[in-house]
């Protein structure tokens, strides 16, 4: 593969492409679904493509295909090549990068494809069973998921690399009434790592605990409205570091001026005890990359130091115009999509406090408990969230369990008024839209974090 990818840069360099690189991309799936005890999906794919891109002066051509046939792969490059001489003739040149060389396998324990499907299905029914702990649960679902993606590049600057990536999710969400009210829980395991992460664990006790959770929200309160002091848990926090700090740290929305943060680097943003990063390192996290899909390795990015905002995440053509390094934020769905800047997973740092000691502090305030969906605001900066279920704070204790309800306010007036961090991080993994598409995975998290947040429905 690395030969035939080596030849296609070639042709679209004698073309008279600047720079230039051709990508492989493989990628082995595995979906489980079940639902009510019957089986709703299951599917084994494999899909792949070959992604050939050219840079002229200041325009991009792409070409792509699946058929690996030398000629049409070599008519796929000339394509791409011409392409690029179509649009804008002025714009910054990429820049020379020292050459590459690596071959990297999955550090897994447990390789997914080494797992027979029916032990998969085995599993999945387990959870799904294990939910249903009352006449109460109306409905209860599990969902499996594995894949392998493997990665060729080869590039202008002299790179070759390959590269595999494994992911794997599990999750259970059962559904319960009483006839009068519907509630549902989920919960989730998953990250950059092989079938162990599920034979580890209490599949029983993971479903039951699901079950037990969403009976529990029947007699769930509402919550009180209006300002309130608020601690954030970690999936929420990460709401908040990926919807609106990290879409609006994305490098191509400062260039086109669609951020928030476009003019801040340098200046106070946030309390003194928020730090944010966008790092494709964290081993096992379910965004981690090797590298990106420009071939640049992953980096750790420090957008926000002691609440000082410092920098963006890049891609190749970011970082050119910018004048500064790539972070290994050049990401694309498949290889028929083009690369944007993309987080992979961002978070807010740990702090010094322990939850007891946060909870201690507030004398009448909410936690919330995970997420059910957030807005994406890079031009406002406004936050919007709802929370999937909370917890009422009262004289530093947790009382009553709340409904779901909504957050809102200014991202940066929030952080502002964030007085406590927590001391452990949780990362959650998911895929992320550039927009409502090209979607790639990431993670989001931090720790908890206590601040002062705008509440209503439930």
């Amino acid at each position: 593969m690395i030969d035939l990818l080596k030849q296609a840069v070639g042709v679209m360099q004698d073309a008279g492409a600047q720079f230039c690189d051709a990508r492989y991309q493989k990628v082995n799936r595995t979906i489980i679904q079940i639902v009510d005890g019957g089986v709703r999906s299951l599917a084994e794919d494999l899909t792949g493509g070959l992604c050939l891109r050219a840079r002229s002066s200041g325009s991009w051509g792409y070409a792509s295909t699946n058929d690996l046939d030398r000629k049409k792969v070599f008519l796929a490059a000339e394509r791409a090549a011409s392409n690029s001489r179509l649009g804008s003739s002025k714009g910054i040149l990429i820049p020379a990068s020292k050459a590459q060389r690596r071959d990297l396998k999955a550090a897994v324990g447990l390789h997914p494809s080494k797992v027979p499907l029916e032990e998969k299905l085995a599993l999945t029914k387990d959870l799904e069973k294990a939910q249903r702990i009352s006449p109460q649960i109306v409905n209860s679902t599990a969902y499996y998921m594995d894949s392998v993606r493997t990665n060729w590049l080869v590039n202008s600057f002299g790179s070759e690399l390959k590269w595999e990536e494994v992911r794997g999710r599990l999750f259970g969400q059962p559904v319960a009434s009483d006839g009068i009210r519907t509630e549902l829980f989920y919960n989730i395991v998953d990250g950059t790592k092989g079938f162990e992460m599920f034979k580890s664990l209490d599949l029983e006790e993971f479903g039951r605990h699901c079950g037990k959770e969403a009976v529990g929200m029947l007699s769930a309160k509402k919550c009180p409205f209006g300002e309130q002091v608020c601690i954030t848990d970690p999936s929420v926090t990460g709401l908040l570091s990926h919807e609106v700090m990290g879409h609006a740290s994305e490098a191509d929305e400062i260039i086109k001026k669609r951020s928030f943060l476009s003019t801040v680097v340098g200046k106070k943003v946030a309390s003194d005890l928020i730090t944010m990063v966008d790092d494709g390192t964290v081993e096992g996290a379910y965004g981690s990359i090797p590298f990106d899909d420009e071939g640049t390795p992953s980096s750790r990015t420090r957008i926000i130091e002691n609440g000082v905002y410092r920098g963006y995440m890049h891609s190749l053509e970011t970082a050119a115009e910018m004048q500064v390094r790539p972070t290994g934020n050049g990401r694309a769905q498949d290889p028929f999509r083009r690369v944007f800047v993309r987080m992979t997973n961002t978070y807010f740092e740990a702090g010094d406090w322990k939850l007891d000691e946060m909870l201690e502090g507030v004398k009448f305030g909410v936690m919330t408990d995970r997420f059910i969906s957030g807005m994406e605001d890079p031009v406002g900066g406004g936050f919007e969230a709802k929370a999937l279920r909370g917890f009422l704070i009262e004289n530093g204790k947790v009382t009553d369990v709340l409904r779901s309800f909504t957050l809102t306010g200014k991202a940066l007036e929030i952080l502002k008024t964030t007085d406590a961090v927590g001391k452990d991080i949780r990362l959650d993994g998911g895929t992320c839209g550039k927009g409502n598409e090209d979607f790639v995975p990431v993670a989001d998290g931090g720790p908890y974090c206590r601040s002062r947040i705008i509440l209503g429905g439930g």
